[in-house]
């Protein structure tokens, strides 16, 4: 029977600069960076799949996995806004950006994932958080070769049930990838993207810093 652990909680998220201009991708990689420092400090791992722009990014697929993914997910789900005065742009009037994050549907159905295709690499971790419940070089890193996605797992007192639980995610990443280029091929175009609310922000940031305003 395998290892079971609340960090198998796992909630997929879609930021997306919303087909906006490279301003907004640029908020986009400001979202997901301040996302992932989140997660860290509240002990979980992520996994992330970006589609890269040439400022910033377009959007990105994140999958957060522990006991309180929900919880941060909650604080992001909705349109964030970034109130920046362009240095691409400096006559440009706009100094409003905006970033629609979206919770992913991931459907039963896996991939099939051949595992040739997927190299293991064991490393020495503490856990999520700045933990340091692993002391040997238990935690593992499942790279699927093909398409360059990376997942994590080092919650299990086992390399060998952490190399079970990263493929897991692994697969989990990739259904999740496969649902948002699904959408995005849909008749009506980018469902998701062109719903992105311009307007009644969960999350306000500024300035280069991309400072919270509360």
């Amino acid at each position: 029977m395998r290892e079971t652990t609340q960090a198998d909680q796992s909630v997929s998220l879609l930021v997306t600069s919303g087909n906006g201009p490279a301003e907004c991708c640029i908020a986009a990689r400001h979202v997901v960076t301040r996302m992932l420092e989140d997660a860290e400090t509240i002990g979980l791992d992520a996994d992330v799949s970006l589609t890269k722009a040439k400022h910033g990014i377009k959007s990105a697929l994140i999958v957060l996995h522990g006991p309180a993914a929900r919880h941060l997910a909650k604080n992001w789900l909705g349109t964030v806004q970034w109130r920046w005065k362009s240095s691409l742009r400096p006559q440009h009037k706009r100094a409003n950006w905006f970033v629609g994050v979206f919770e992913m549907q991931v459907p039963a159905e896996r991939p099939d994932v051949c595992l040739a295709d997927v190299k293991f690499q064991s490393f020495r971790a503490g856990g999520p958080g700045g933990q340091h419940q692993n002391t040997t070089d238990s935690a593992v890193r499942a790279t699927h070769v093909p398409s360059g996605m990376i997942a994590i797992a080092r919650e299990m007192r086992s390399q060998h049930r952490n190399k079970a639980l990263a493929l897991e995610r692994l697969v989990l990443l990739m259904a999740s990838k496969d649902v948002a280029d699904a959408d995005a091929r849909k008749s009506d175009q980018n469902q998701m993207h062109a719903s992105l609310e311009r307007g009644n922000p969960v999350r306000c940031f500024k300035g280069v810093s991309f400072r919270d305003v509360h």
